[in-house]
């Protein structure tokens, strides 16, 4: 290698090793002669239940008695059909543990990333790319620019086994693992064919959905070979606007009109039946001398009551209900998912096996997001005309309803929610392909037995976000409609100098006043298409090379190479920022990592009078980035059992998170954000907010600890609980700090930041620019608690029959402390607020979530009970809530008069009875109490969506019926 020499250090480290485990597998090809040799014991059945249940992902090693030290809850197939999920992933994210993880109904907060219908897995509330996913032990390819795996596109039909790993996991797995791992494990030998098919609907009779899947597996060669084929298809229709749900009290926080500093009211105020004083549907006039005059339809002026209190763009009372546009966007988008897999695998010899896997998944949502609004302002400068965010009526526009013509001196601006126009349509469409080739096998050496397996994987991942809104430049041409003098039509006052420039004018005055040809004019589709791939090629080796006093040592060692990649294109407006919404924007980039890792479990006592056992569990990972260079992760645990029925676990790591595509080459993202400006009087304005890459960013470093307690008493048989302490401190972590903070800071004196923010001649924000950087600490804390029970009943009385089943699974979230040395430092744990759901990590943190299962299986039928909530908190926990007799307000902590939101428990049952040998047919029925979400308050102080609900806590669907049939032959 000619170039050796100008490898880093840590590369040719890595790359040495490479070829040291390059020239072992070479090795196995030759060993099958001298395995063969050695007898070999086959494993009772007890024995190889024990070892099924104890393969799991908190470690690399495999050895038979031992348990990791990092906790592991694991999910079998019958834990998954006893829910009944249309998606395995609302199965998983009812666990306490995966607070926040993003799912269809608050995946569509954001026009951005496509990532509208996807399920992603966030453990911790650390956010979605602190949580490694994996499927059979293998990483997948992202799914969006940001890096999220859609949990949709996996074999769902296959999963035998779910692993949640609640820890540091880096030094084992590589980047991500900050939160810990999801395992997919897929039962790669099933033999026979199964299916199921079931269907559903809301009490509502919405959001109706289908699933149906296919399995089938079988061996030939006698018995050396082995194909495997499966397929699903599932549907949802979704939810349009809340459909009949009568929960919405249109719930908002505004400031306090009536505040000043020292007159011990609070500055901000949280009232329902709220509205927006600036928009209706069909426009209303917002400066001047006709300030209060709205149009409804067919363009009739009327004069708007205002209500009890107007605040900026709030008001309560009076027509809010005509200002209101909190139902327009859709409360679960509309989702379609197919997936196809297929495996063939063949044993060459005894001791070395081959195989082929292909795997296709494609998802297709489509969403009302909101309303093409834009707000109306207070003032008009001279000569101002319309832009993105404002709108100025000139005096001679041509529809100008005649009964106020007169009264119109000069122009004026107007508020509108466009109904005419509709909502934005985003539609999003994510497809992936993973191909892999690989081998296993097993040999003897050095007096042991080794197993190893190496695979090349591919994955190509395409997404097509699309968004129908407005094209700002032609919408504000068609708006500024003149009579032409020389024919009396009215036309777009463009049109007077460019007489083939195409405009057709809009009238913008009422709602049923458009014409189709106006309103297709100003309409276009915003589109990006992103191509993301992912290569890997790894090799992974096991064995007991050695023994202590104490027992075998256990190793794994291996290396792994892997690029990511991204390609794009957009439509030809994009680039400009052409639209109201989308703005897609291509991005270009690539990195590649190379690793290697080494992992042991050392046995350091057994049997002895002070311990049943005791072990060590090391492991160490270097791996060289092309972006930015080496990095060393690590992890150290014990595993100490006193007793049998005792064990105390521990352990310390050090875990990173490396940059995704997106915050390195993300080019100029544009949407749509609303802001207020303090520097104007908290005038609320919408604005672009212009997210770009940062090649320079390095990779996050967690340092965790956990401790726990598990007990198994051998006088209680089928009990075990545990308790597990958690603590990660997060540095340097990459974050973006959102547009209103920019501006925030800018006005409280971070001049650096003002260069961030663009503003129009009459000092109005049009753009804010972002862009993420290594500049935060988090800290994450907190306390897991698991037990279980289960027993045969025909144990305790011959009267009975049947096993009975107790779970209960708890996290008490301690702290979850931000701090991005911009803003005061927060914590969040207590929070119950909408803020942030989008970003795939959410503030949304109460103290306690909990999971609570009972269930009864017999021989024909089953039935389970589940309980599941959270408890009580605060829309924002750095607010003061007062009513009387407030301290001085401030901008890091708001007085509030109300800062509380209730807590939730939700009861899901269900039941199945078996027809003949293994077909069945089942029902549930989630939160069969009916239970409505509290209403989350949002405004320009916290974000948040106009729905005004939390669905990332709440269950915003209501009562949702199942019912299906499922076979085995």
């Amino acid at each position: 290698m000619k170039n050796w020499g100008k490898l880093g250090a840590p590369t040719r480290a890595i790359l040495a090793s490479s070829v040291s485990i390059a020239t072992v597998a070479g090795f196995m090809m030759s060993a099958p002669a001298l395995a063969q040799s050695a007898a070999s014991q086959p494993l009772t059945e007890e024995q190889t239940a024990e070892v099924e249940d104890i393969v799991v992902t908190g470690t690399r090693v495999i050895r038979d008695g031992y348990t990791a030290p990092i906790p592991t809850t694991v999910l079998g197939a019958a834990d998954i059909a006893t829910r009944a999920p249309s998606n395995v992933a609302d199965f998983v994210n009812i666990l306490p543990s995966l607070a926040s993880s993003v799912k269809p109904t608050t995946s569509i907060a954001s026009v951005g990333p496509g990532t509208s219908g996807i399920n992603a897995l966030n453990l911790r509330n650390l956010g979605v790319n602190r949580t490694l996913v994996l499927l059979d032990g293998q990483r997948v390819g992202a799914s969006t620019l940001t890096g999220w795996v859609d949990i949709n596109q996996f074999p769902q039909a296959l999963i035998k086994r779910v692993d949640v790993v609640t820890g540091g996991a880096s030094a084992d797995w590589g980047s991500d693992a900050v939160a810990g791992v999801v395992n997919f494990v897929l039962d790669r030998d099933f033999k026979g064919v199964k299916g199921d098919v079931q269907g559903g609907v809301t009490t509502y009779g919405d959001d109706r959905n289908y699933k149906a899947s296919l399995t089938a597996g079988a061996s030939f060669a006698d018995d050396r070979g082995h194909i495997l084929l499966s397929g699903e298809i599932a549907h949802n229709d979704g939810v349009r606007g809340i459909g009949d749900r009568k929960w919405y009290k249109a719930k908002k926080i505004f400031f306090n009109p009536a505040y000043t500093a020292t007159n011990g009211q609070p500055q901000l105020l949280v009232r329902e039946n709220t509205g927006f004083a600036t928009v209706t549907p069909g426009g209303i006039i917002t400066s001047g001398p006709l300030r209060g005059t709205y149009f409804g339809q067919g363009g009739t002026p009327t004069q708007f009551n205002y209500g009890s209190i107007v605040s900026g763009n709030f008001m309560q009372g009076g027509d809010s209900q005509y200002s209101d546009f909190g139902t327009t966007g859709d409360l679960s988008p509309r989702l379609s998912r197919q997936n196809a897999f297929g495996r063939l695998s063949f044993d060459v010899t005894d001791n070395v096996q081959i195989f082929g896997q292909l795997s296709y998944g494609r998802a297709h949502s489509r969403v009302a997001f909101s309303d093409q609004f834009v707000f109306g302002s207070s003032t008009v400068a001279a000569g101002a005309t319309s832009t993105v965010s404002t709108i100025v009526i000139q005096p001679d526009n041509a529809f100008i309803p005649a009964s106020i013509r007169s009264r119109v001196t000069g122009p004026f601006s107007l508020g509108t929610t466009n109904e005419d126009l509709g909502p934005i349509i985003l539609t999003t469409n994510r497809k992936s392909v993973r191909g892999m080739i690989g081998a296993s096998g097993d040999f003897d050496a050095v007096g042991s037995n080794w197993k190893w397996d190496a695979y090349a994987q591919r994955s190509v991942s395409r997404v097509y976000t699309a968004a129908r809104t407005t094209i700002t430049a032609r919408y504000n041409q068609a708006i500024d409609a003149v009579v032409n003098p020389a024919t009396g039509a009215i036309v777009c006052r463009s049109t007077l100098t460019n007489p083939t420039n195409g405009c057709v004018p809009y009238n913008i005055f009422g709602t049923g006043v458009v014409s189709d040809a106006a309103r297709n004019y100003v309409l276009g589709t915003a589109f990006g298409r992103t191509r993301l791939t992912q290569n890997v090629q790894a090799l992974t080796m096991r064995g007991d090379p050695f023994s202590t006093w104490a027992g075998p040592v256990s190793v794994a060692f291996g290396v792994e190479h892997r690029k990511e990649a991204v390609s794009g294109s957009s439509d030809a407006l994009s680039p400009a920022r052409s639209y109201f919404a989308g703005n897609y924007n291509a991005s270009f980039g690539s990195y590649n990592v190379t690793e290697g890792f080494l992992e042991a479990v050392i046995p350091l006592a057994k049997d002895a009078s002070f311990a049943k056992s005791l072990d060590l569990n090391a492991a160490v990972r270097a791996t060289d980035y092309s972006t930015s260079g080496y990095v060393t992760t690590w992890k150290a645990g014990l595993t100490y059992k006193p007793i049998d029925d005792i064990t105390l676990r521990v352990t310390r790591s050090r875990d990173i998170r490396a940059p995704n595509l997106s915050e390195l080459f993300q080019f100029n993202q544009t949407a749509g954000a609303n802001v207020t400006d303090p520097s104007r009087g908290n005038a609320a304005t919408t604005v672009f907010s212009v997210t770009s890459g940062n090649p320079n960013l390095k990779p996050e470093k967690a340092d965790t600890f956990g401790a726990g307690l598990v007990v198994q008493p051998s006088f209680l048989p089928g009990f075990a609980a545990s308790v597990d302490y958690y603590n990660i401190d997060i540095k340097g972590a990459i974050s973006t700090v959102v547009a209103q903070t920019l501006v925030n800071q800018c006005f409280a004196g971070n001049t650096p930041l003002c260069a961030q923010i663009q503003r129009n001649a009459a000092g109005v924000i049009t753009t804010v620019l972002v862009q993420p950087i290594n500049l935060s600490k988090q800290l994450s804390r907190g306390v897991d608690f698991e037990a279980s029970y289960r027993r045969d009943l025909a144990n305790l009385s011959s009267g009975l029959s049947g096993n009975l089943t107790l779970r209960v699974l708890a996290t008490r979230f301690i702290k979850n402390y931000f701090n991005n040395g911009i803003n005061r430092p927060t914590d969040t744990v207590g929070t119950n607020s909408q803020n942030g759901t989008a970003a795939g990590v959410s503030p949304s943190l109460p103290r306690w979530r909990y999971l609570a299962s009972v269930g009864w299986d017999g021989e024909a039928a089953a039935v389970q009970l589940t309980a599941r909530g959270f408890s009580s908190g605060k829309l924002n926990t750095a607010y003061i809530e007062c009513t009387t007799g407030c301290p001085t307000s401030t901008t890091e902590q708001m007085t509030i008069e109300n800062n509380r939101v209730p807590g939730a428990i939700y009861f899901d049952a269900y039941g199945s009875y078996k027809l003949f040998g293994d077909a069945e047919v089942f029902v549930a029925v989630d939160n069969f109490t009916n239970k409505s979400p509290a209403q989350v308050a949002y405004g320009p102080s916290i974000g948040g969506t106009p729905i005004s609900v939390n669905p990332a806590l709440f269950d915003v669907l209501g009562r949702t019926f199942r019912a299906g049939f499922r076979f085995k032959i």
